[in-house]
């Protein structure tokens, strides 16, 4: 899980040496920082700056994905649930109980957003980069036979104040050529070429780079599809899709958060221990994908959903939380980080979001849940405000799909599906206060099991369906289009 080998026997002596070693030769009021200005500041000593400013002397150590590692993972039921008890939903934190919508947008939920903001995935600054987009080219081909409309798009940020770094973010719009009028569109984390195009080579399992933190290879297999690509499904459904990249708004690794969007703002220097990490940079980059899409006639702008499968279902979760124009949202595969509750000991933990392989995701301050010795103590899970729960009622009472796929077609049990179910069981609250349909479970969320695999629950604006095939969620895509097409209002054209 840490990209950078260290002939050490333990993460903590890792860490101290890094910690160390980043004291000796850098200081954090330095202007700019050497690492940015010189272009090697390397994860290590990114991460070493923010375990300085937060006071941590040690963290603990992930479980390991190795069922022979000293640090297994656990996948016992029996000792999953170390803190059962998640934070109150519908409670502020004046002990009020929440029972009218007014109480929910005025005053709970900008309380769980504060402690999001502050605590999980960060700030998005108040003053972010007007981005310009440009049609790089359009293209007529077909998709499955199709004919299609499709326009390569390139977001310019503005970087006036800081020339040094540039962000362009890439984005293919792939339309039906015959629609009759503006059609849903699904936007998706991806890598942004246009039909025809190959993706390159995409390595790592759910965000994770190599090492004791990934899971087994024989979870990582690759499945084989029973279905369509999502996007074939999308155009012969009446929809369009959109592409974009998330390595073009922000890198997908701790060395890259003085480069990127996070790192234009900064103008090069270390984050701050509440500003936003990558899953809230990707997020702002789609919100600025969807800024095109509303200029676009032949998009419906009011039904634009967002889609993501592993980091990137995080990154789609955290876009339908924090972004209200999005319509629906298709949360793939999504894990710890997404729809997973933090405080489940199941499969990937919170210290596997701490360490150096997963901190960037996240805000910095998340790491102190991760702290085995600190200024402040030790603090874990438990100690969280929020949980995954209330991630996903963020989003309420717009339509949001939690899909996973089957362990044994490389859906690995790391990814916690049992404890993502009982986050949208927990969430259901939210739901049924704004006037949507939650999972219609009545057990209480500490005891709620999941449905066999290939059962949905696919009546309501939150679903659930568990598919039968890997890492991926094409295989549920045909199941999101029609519940969508039901819940947005979207006849398919007759085929």
């Amino acid at each position: 899980m840490h990209p950078i080998a260290l002939p050490f026997r333990s993460l903590a002596a890792c860490q101290a040496v890094a910690v160390a070693f980043f004291l000796c030769i850098h200081r954090l009021d330095a202007q700019p920082a050497r690492g940015a200005e010189s272009g090697a500041w390397t994860t290590a000593q990114d991460h070493a700056q923010m375990l300085q400013q937060l006071g941590i002397t040690k963290l603990r150590p992930g479980p390991s994905g190795r069922s022979d590692a000293p640090n297994a993972a656990n996948y016992d039921p029996a000792k999953a649930n170390p803190f059962p008890d998640l934070p109150e939903l519908l409670v502020t934190k004046n002990g009020t109980r929440v029972s009218t919508p007014a109480q929910w947008w005025n005053l709970r939920r900008p309380e769980i957003v504060e402690d999001f903001e502050r605590e999980v995935i960060g700030r998005v600054p108040r003053h972010t980069p007007k981005v310009t987009w440009e049609i790089a080219r359009t293209v007529k081909t077909d998709v499955a036979g199709v004919p299609v409309v499709a326009r390569q798009l390139i977001g310019h940020a503005d970087n006036a104040a800081f020339p040094a770094i540039t962000v362009d973010i890439r984005m293919a719009l792939v339309i039906p050529a015959n629609a009759k009028a503006p059609v849903p569109v699904l936007m998706m984390f991806g890598f942004g070429g246009l039909p025809g195009e190959q993706p390159p080579g995409r390595g790592g399992f759910g965000g994770k780079k190599s090492g004791d933190g990934a899971p087994p290879k024989a979870a990582r297999a690759v499945s084989t599809y029973a279905d369509p690509p999502s996007t074939e499904q999308l155009i012969a459904a009446g929809w369009g899709y959109a592409s974009i990249v998330p390595a073009s708004i922000q890198a997908d690794n701790g060395a890259g958060l003085t480069q990127g969007i996070i790192g234009l703002v900064n103008r090069g220097q270390p984050r701050k221990p509440d500003d936003w990490g990558s899953l809230r940079a990707w997020a702002w980059g789609a919100a600025r994908g969807l800024d095109y899409l509303e200029t676009d006639p032949a998009v419906d702008a009011k039904r634009v959903g967002i889609e993501g499968v592993s980091r990137y279902g995080k990154a789609a979760l955290v876009t339908m939380a924090f972004e209200p124009r999005f319509a629906i949202v298709l949360v793939g595969s999504s894990g710890e980080g997404g729809a997973k509750l933090h405080r489940r000991n199941f499969g990937e933990a919170v210290e596997n979001l701490t360490g150096s392989g997963e901190y960037h995701w996240m805000a910095g301050n998340f790491l102190r849940y991760g702290a085995a010795e600190s200024a402040f103590g030790s603090r874990n899970a438990g100690d969280l405000p929020v949980d995954a729960h209330e991630l996903i009622a963020l989003c309420a009472p717009r339509p949001t799909f939690i899909s996973y796929g089957l362990p044994e077609k490389g859906d690995a049990n790391w990814l916690d599906q049992p404890g993502s179910y009982m986050a949208a069981v927990a969430a259901g609250p939210a739901f049924r206060l704004l006037g949507a349909r939650d999972l219609g479970v009545t057990e209480d969320y500490r005891t709620a099991q999941k449905p066999p695999v290939n059962h949905g629950i696919l009546d309501g604006e939150l679903a659930w369906r568990q598919h039968d095939g890997g890492h991926e969620d094409r295989s549920n895509m045909k199941y999101f289009i029609a519940w969508a097409n039901r819940l947005l209002g979207h006849a398919p054209p007759a085929r």
